[in-house]
Formats: C-alpha cells, structure tokens, sequence
C-alpha cells in the first residue's frame, strides 16, 4: 500500500508484499545476469521495465524492504564528498610484460626452472584477454557486496562501492552457495565499443570535448563523485582472479576458481581456455590478435597464467609483479614525425633526462608534442639528430618515446650530435656521471632550483615525514614566495604563520593544521627521514636496512662506499648513490636537523670510543622487537599500517604481508578478513590495535631512535 501524502506508511508490510518483494529481487536479479552477463535477454525491456517499477512502488510503500541488495539500489545515492582510502589485504600487483615470442619463451623457461620441471615437461596456462580497462577489487562477506576499490597504488586504492553498484553486470549478492564467507574478486571495469562511439556522440551533441578512448572514459565514469552519473556511462565487468584464491578450497587451478566464479553469478570472458607451453600461448595470442577488432571492447594483449594454484603459490612474486603470469603485449601504436630540438630536464634526484621536442603528431590516442629520449647512451645507439624524421611509440599510459630515425642517410651532412651538457641547465652546478651508469646526474643535490619541489613534495609525502595539508600546489606557492628554499626551511614556517595564511586555498585553520603536521614529523623513525631525503635508489626497504644496520644518521652519512655495500639489500650501485648524497648535501642535511630539532641544543658527536654498540641500537640484532615477524590485516583507527609498520620495524621487527607458520604476531584492525581465520588454524598470536600499541610501547626505544632526536651535527 503506498504512504498517505503526509509520506507515513498506511500500514506494515504483509506476508504477500514480503512474498512479492523477494520474488521480483530474485527476478530482475535472475534477468539482470542473462542480459548484463549472459548476454542473452528472456524477457522484453517493457516487461522487465514493469516488473522493476512494481518493486520501486513496494519499497517506496515499506522502506523495510529495501534490502542492500535489492536491485533498485543500483540507482545511485546521494553525490560523494570524496573518495575514502582502502588497504587491499594483498596487493594488487602489476604485470610483467613480453613483446615477442622470444618474450615468452624467456617466461616459459623461468617457470619450468623454478617449478623444476623435466625436458619435454610442459606448463599448463590459463590464456585470457587482457582488458584495456580499470582494475578493481570486490569484496563480498557473506555473499553480499561490502567493499569496492580501484587498484591505485597497488597497495591502497580508492573506495567506488557506491559507483560499482550502479553496474549491472556486478552481481550485489553471489548467486547459489559454496563461496567462502569473505571472498576478494579481482577484474576490469570497461567500457565496450559501441557504448564508447554512443558517449561521444552524445558529447558532440552537446558541444562538449569528446573522450580519447575508451578507457579514460571508464576511468572518469568510476571516479564520479555522483553514482548517478557512473550509471549513466553503462560501465562493464569481467572478472579474472581473486586476491586470496588460497581461501577458496573448491578449487585447484585457476580454471576452477574462474569457473566457481561463473556459478556464483560473476562475469567471466568467453575467451578464457587453457593451452600447453609455449606453443599453445602463441597460438592463442595470434588467434585473439586476428579477432581483435570484433571483441566489442578495447584489449592491448593477452595474459598468460600458470593454471595450478599450488604452482603460482611455489613461484610466488616478485616486488611488484607475480611469477607465474605474463603480459603478452600487442604492437604499440607508432607514427612519424619530425624532431624539432631536444631539451634537458632535470628531475627530483638530480637526473638530467633528455627531452624530444616534436612536431606534434596524433598516436596511441593523444597528440604528442614530446618524448622521452632516456639519456645519452640511447640518443647515441640511435644516432638521433635534431631535424630528423623518426618514429615515436605510445603504448597506453606509458611515456611516448622515440623510437627510431627514418630514413637517417636523408639528414643533413653537418647535422650536430646531441651531447649532454657539463653543467646543470637549472642552476649551472656541474655534472657526474658514474661509471658503469646511464644516467647523468646535477652534483647540487637538494640546493638545485630544479630540484627543490619535487624534492620537498616527496620529503612531505605520506609514506615519507607524511605531512598532511603540504600538497603540489602548496609547495608551489611556498617555493614561489622564497618562503621555502629547501627541506630544512619548513621546519622554521612557524615565524610566518601569518604569511601562510594569507596565501591561495589558505586560512588560519588550515595553516594551524599543516603546522602541527610539520611539528609531528620530528618524531618519526630513521628509515622514514632516509626515504623522505630522496636518495637516488634507495626506497622503503632499502632505507630500513641502512637504519637497521647503521642504526644512527651520522654513521650512515660518514660512511664510505664499502661500509655501505656491506649493508643487506644495499650493493655497490646503491652504495655509490648514497656517499654521493651526503657528499654533496652534507650541510642541506645538517641544516634540516637542527632547524628541526624541537630544542635545538648542541651536543658533542660521539667518536669511534664512545663505547655505542651498533648492534644494541634500535633496529640491530639485540633490538627489542628483533626477529619478531609480525602480519598487519584490517583497519587500525588509530595509524595507517605504514606508520605501524615503521614502528615495528624502529624496534627491529619485520612486517610480512602473508600469515605463515614463521609469524609471530598477527595485527588484526577492522575487518580482518581470511587472514584472521589462518592465523588462529596456525596458532599465531593476534593482538588487536590496543595490543600493537602496549607491544610498542612496552618495548619501545628512547627518543633518540627517532631520526631528528638521534642526529648530531658536526
């Protein structure tokens, strides 16, 4: 019965509304997956157009109904604010690539050695199409979706629930039984063809900028701060894997888990067969090659993966990529054009990258104007010249880059090769380069111009000194106004509160909060300063083993390169990079410590018989928490699990990213997930947030483990 008009429901929902209002949710449901999935329609569009407003009129009735997954929420709801942060429970990893059969082969042969397999032994793939489309993770508990989120960073990702609602070929509940309580699906948001060609037209209708491609139309219908207008873009769904196929027992390859993937009501490509060896992938790529053009969507390869789950597991990943799948790539798109000059820039490190300045030409998408030409040894191998005609490749995001000269003996005679210049082009510091490496580096280091944003952009990012409200357009403004000239000057900002204020998207709330976020950032550990320097090669993990080792900043900056190189994690290269640094930025880092130095009192620097055990420092072999293997799951509300990871591993702990019987402490915030569950089958013990934090703090090091506490100017 509807409401009166005063909007009050007459009366509660009787047995046969309940009744009906289940029976049209399994319904449209049932009809939403034969023609958003199956691609087989059994019914009119009227008649399921019907059946959908009776159950809007039922729910409007009794807004009891209105279950999470009943299909009239796929709607859209209210316009987000923004989008919230989500950690995946494993990583969403990238693909190694090949552009040749030689490409694969080189696979092949890794995992036939790594799996130890005989002569003659073939690998048993699973070949798909790979989607030029937008990653995603879904999240189903209890066979209900909870959670969407784009890939981002591999590590965290953006929340879209509200948007990947809106698409009709992601089930909102899976279908029949047997999937597991908590289960990650893993796949690609796209958009086809024919929807891509419709969208344009409608732009063009209205006189607005037409979309380059297909996947930067999907990309920007999922990032709509208004589901509303995702629905609008008629977005689809394949999927491919899951983050945890370990946790669904039914299945023993990856072709089961796409199969009970299929029976749970998600969309899985048609495409998808398993081949033997080399052979078979080849054959598979060249079939799908030629079938290109009738897909209905964008594709930019095929993908190969080793079909026994036991098997991926034994391969495992490396950093950022999984050993047991491949990127078959197709050709990139190439065109013509002519090289008009070429510039030099110089990057956050100080690295001097030469820059192709074209006559723009239309490839891969986009108009390119400019290309990266890497460094001196590739211009060379090139033999590339201003005035020549060369072929410049775009494959998707990646950067375009100069392929080829055209045609090389039609230049002219006295055309001039490009060599580097001696100085920085930016500040006029001369230049190194060390041997037995391309790149050719500025020796200013932070004191360069050119440098100094990007450089204090990173030393503020979240995973650096993670000061909050310092962001691209901020330092922008800081260095413009001479407010800023290096890192160490935002620690003195404090003197020009009113200054700050006054500037663009300012005010007093928010400088009060960057500078209590700056104020913050003098505590943080030793491996976070190192990574916030922004020392050529040396990221997260490598500047904790630095800080494990050294356990003090003034030893590793008065180290030479064969202290260095013994260091884990750290060789030569690395070693080299890293002297370098301090060489040459000795007092900018100096100048950062004691202008960051709560209270800034000189204290004496201890000499080789101070009696200090490197090894009983925080972080060495007797720190407190040393060889104590710690997992992170879950939420935690009060820190991100970078600055929990930080924390444990100041005091000598090493966080994992997977429960295993060598995990001593599994950290479980909200919404544990499967890893919960294994570690109590396991026997691991679990502490929740509050027990993480009487750990740290029972076990905690004196002030001087921070970085800026512990630093001792000469």
């Amino acid at each position: 019965m509807p409401a009166d008009p005063g909007g009050a429901v007459t009366r509660p929902p009787s047995a046969s509304d309940l009744r009906r209002a289940a029976e049209l949710r399994e319904t449209i449901s049932r009809h939403d997956h034969f023609y958003h999935v199956l691609d087989a329609p059994e019914i009119a569009d009227a008649e399921y157009d019907r059946l959908f407003a009776e159950l809007v009129a039922l729910e409007a009735a009794h807004p009891e109904l209105a279950v999470p997954d009943s299909p009239t929420r796929r709607v859209g709801g209210a316009p987000l604010d923004a989008f919230d942060e989500v950690v995946h429970e494993v990583p969403m990893l990238s693909l190694a690539n090949a552009f040749d059969a030689s490409g694969v082969a080189d696979f092949d042969r890794r995992v036939r050695e790594r799996l130890e397999l005989g002569e003659g032994e073939e690998v048993e793939y699973v070949a798909e199409t790979k989607l030029d489309g937008i990653a995603v993770s879904l999240r189903y508990e209890g066979g209900r979706l909870a959670v969407a989120a784009t890939r981002g960073d591999g590590t965290r990702g953006e929340d879209i629930t509200a948007n990947v609602r809106t698409i009709r070929s992601i089930p909102l509940a899976l279908a029949g039984g047997g999937y597991p309580e908590s289960l990650e699906v893993r796949g690609e948001v796209y958009l086809p063809l024919d929807r891509f060609e419709r969208l344009n037209e409608e732009q063009r209708a209205r006189g607005e900028r037409e979309f380059v491609n297909p996947r930067n139309a999907a990309a920007g219908g999922l990032r709509q701060l208004d589901p509303r207008a995702t629905r609008t873009r008629r977005l689809m769904f394949f999927c491919h894997g899951s983050g945890d196929a370990a946790g669904i027992p039914s299945a023993s390859t990856h072709r089961d888990l796409l199969r009970r993937m299929d029976e749970w009501g998600l969309r899985v490509s048609s495409d998808v067969r398993v081949v033997h060896g080399v052979s078979g992938c080849i054959e598979y790529y060249r079939e799908i090659e030629a079938r290109r053009e009738s897909l209905g969507y964008q594709i930019d390869g095929v993908v190969y993966k080793v079909n026994r789950l036991d098997e991926q597991r034994r391969l495992g990943a490396v950093s950022r990529a999984p050993r047991w799948a491949l990127a078959h790539k197709f050709p990139a798109e190439e065109a013509v054009t002519t090289l008009l000059g070429i510039d030099v820039q110089v990057g956050r490190t100080g690295s001097l990258t030469p820059v192709a300045r074209l006559e723009p030409v239309f490839v891969g998408g986009v108009t390119v104007t400019n290309a990266t030409l890497h460094n001196q040894d590739e211009i060379a191998r090139k033999d590339v010249r201003v005035g020549d005609r060369v072929v410049v490749r775009r494959a998707g995001d990646v950067i375009p880059q100069v392929l080829r000269v055209v045609d090389p003996e039609k230049r002219a005679p006295d055309a001039p090769r490009f060599e580097m210049p001696e100085a920085c082009p930016v500040c006029g510091a001369p230049v190194v380069r060390i041997e037995g490496q391309a790149a050719t580096r500025c020796t200013a280091g932070l004191g360069c111009p050119a440098q100094r944003k990007e450089a204090i952009r990173h030393f503020a990012s979240r995973r650096a000194m993670d000061i909050e409200g310092l962001g691209e357009k901020l330092v922008d403004q800081l260095v413009e106004k001479r407010f800023v000239a290096t890192i160490a000057d935002l620690y003195r900002l404090e003197g020009r509160r009113d200054d700050i204020a006054a500037l663009e998207r300012m005010g007093e709330l928010s400088t009060k909060n960057l500078l209590e976020a700056i104020d913050g950032s003098r505590d943080l550990p030793l491996p976070r300063f190192l990574y916030a320097l922004g020392i050529p090669e040396v990221g997260e993990a490598t500047a904790g083993s630095l800080a494990r080792h050294f356990g003090k900043l003034f030893r590793i900056r008065e180290a030479d390169e064969a202290a260095l190189a013994e260091v884990r994690d750290v060789g030569p290269i690395v070693a080299a990079h890293v002297a370098a640094f301090f060489e040459a930025n000795r007092e900018v880092v100096d100048d950062v410590m004691v202008a960051a130095r709560p209270t800034p009192v000189p204290v004496e620097r201890p000499d080789a018989e101070d009696g200090v055990d490197v090894a009983a420092e925080p972080g060495g072999a007797t720190a407190p928490l040393a060889g104590k293997v710690f997992v992170l799951t879950g939420t935690l509300s009060g820190m991100t699990r970078d600055d929990a990871k930080a924390r444990i591993e100041a005091l000598g702990g090493k966080v994992t990213g997977s429960v295993s019987r060598k995990t001593d402490y599994l950290v479980a915030g909200e919404s544990p997930g499967s890893k919960l569950k294994k570690a109590q089958d396991l026997e691991v013990a679990v502490l929740d947030e509050e027990g993480l934090l009487d750990k740290l703090s029972t076990s905690a090091a004196t002030p001087s483990t921070t970085a800026i506490r512990d630093y001792t100017p000469e």
